[in-house]
């Protein structure tokens, strides 16, 4: 049986792979958002076809994915993912949770990456409605919020985010990519943090697949899980 493992685990094994020299910090997430990009494109081939090409009636020029990304390292995953599919031509509408100052230093230096070539917003409070979300529809959601490690409940910005996404997902049905696990569930229990979440219809995993994958509600709320090899 192949082995599950911990968020401490994965943790461990991601330092000894920097401490040995191996491979970087930066390196890992990079290797991370390919991954995610070479996933999404596998389970859903339209996606990486021209839409002005397939579709008989496109309601746009552009492929259209909202990047939802989280005060750690999870998030700087996202920023690669945003950057890669931008160069694709994807239009990118990106929503940063927290502080960027406070990143850490990889995915700070993702995020500068990012800032460099393309808008950024913060989570919005709850009195604002955001345009952004509804017009034109996304093909794609990108869940880099919060992955392994997570073991309360999530802040309020976070939640009143899920619901416009999974009110957006009434209309649109455009598929919802979490990296490595969907945000508010335990990779080490597969349970949620919460009454309130969204159920990702791809998760993808670096290096292995976690407990939480597994085990509890994880099965449920993580759709299909794929394991990319990011070279450790």
């Amino acid at each position: 049986m192949t082995e599950l493992l911990t968020a401490a685990q994965m943790r461990a094994i991601e330092q000894a792979a920097i401490d040995s020299g191996e491979v970087t910090g930066l390196e890992l997430m990079e290797r991370a958002g390919r991954g995610v990009v070479e996933a999404i494109f596998e389970e859903w081939p339209e996606l990486a076809k021209n839409p002005v090409q397939w579709l008989p009636f496109p309601r746009r020029l552009q492929r259209k994915a909202v990047v939802l990304c989280g005060p750690g390292n999870n998030g700087g995953d996202g920023f690669v993912v945003a950057r890669l599919l931008a160069m694709k031509g994807w239009a990118i509408e990106l929503f940063l949770c927290g502080d960027p100052q406070r990143l850490p230093p990889d995915a700070r230096t993702n995020f500068e990456v990012w800032e460099s070539i393309n808008r950024w917003q913060p989570f919005p409070d709850t009195s604002q409605r955001l345009s952004e979300l509804y017009d034109p529809h996304p093909d794609l959601w990108i869940d880099a919020i919060f992955g392994a490690g997570l073991n309360r409940a999530l802040p309020d910005q976070v939640t009143d985010m899920m619901h416009r996404v999974y009110y957006e997902q009434n209309w649109c049905r455009a598929p919802i990519v979490a990296l490595d696990m969907p945000s508010g569930v335990s990779s080490d229990t597969g349970k949620s943090v919460q009454v309130f979440h969204l159920s990702a219809d791809l998760t993808v995993s670096f290096h292995a697949k976690k407990v939480g994958h597994v085990e509890a509600d994880g099965p449920m709320r993580c759709g299909k899980v794929v394991v990319m090899n990011i070279g450790l």
